[in-house]
């Protein structure tokens, strides 16, 4: 595992999960199987952790996840709205309670003026209780600065913050 990430959050991730009994798949595609390696690095995480898909490609995200053409066509790989549906993908085709996603350009070259190197998007899905209107999904953008490797640790790091973040907002709209 790549030794710049964060290794506390997976176990606070593992923690928030485990104590909710509810369950996590990741979707990567920048990160290439990172957040899943952070995650399963915790003993006894698949108490909580079900899968990790990495869809790398167009076609890989249209099959697995269920991305749109129109999405891929119209804004790309790297973009909020491919973000949002590999989130909600990956939580429906698993059936989890939550599903975190991630898209970017990690470099050394692939960066345009809209979207130079080092810009990611992370979606992070919940399905809420059946009937209760409260699943959700949100698409955060971040521009992380450093190499290939610097920007997929980042990328690992703000997406298990992102994740926590929105189980503690679940927790407290719940109350």
């Amino acid at each position: 595992m790549n030794d710049d990430i964060d290794r506390d959050q997976p176990m606070d991730v593992a923690d928030a999960l485990r104590g909710r009994e509810e369950t996590l798949a990741v979707a990567e595609s920048c990160t290439g199987g990172l957040i899943g390696a952070a995650i399963t690095a915790v003993p006894g995480a698949s108490d909580y952790f079900d899968s990790g898909l990495t869809t790398y490609s167009y076609d890989a995200k249209r099959h697995h996840l269920g991305v749109s053409r129109e999405a891929l066509d119209e804004h790309g790989a790297v973009s909020e709205p491919v973000a949002r549906e590999m989130a909600r993908g990956v939580r429906d085709v698993a059936d989890v309670t939550w599903g975190v996603a991630t898209t970017g350009i990690a470099g050394p070259t692939g960066g345009t003026d809209e979207n130079p190197v080092g810009t990611v998007y992370i979606g992070v899905a919940y399905a809420g209780p059946w009937g209760t209107e409260t699943s959700t999904c949100t698409v955060s953008r971040y521009v992380f600065d450093g190499d290939r490797a610097a920007v997929r640790a980042k990328t690992v790091d703000r997406a298990l913050a992102d994740l926590l973040d929105a189980i503690e907002s679940v927790d407290r709209s719940a109350d």
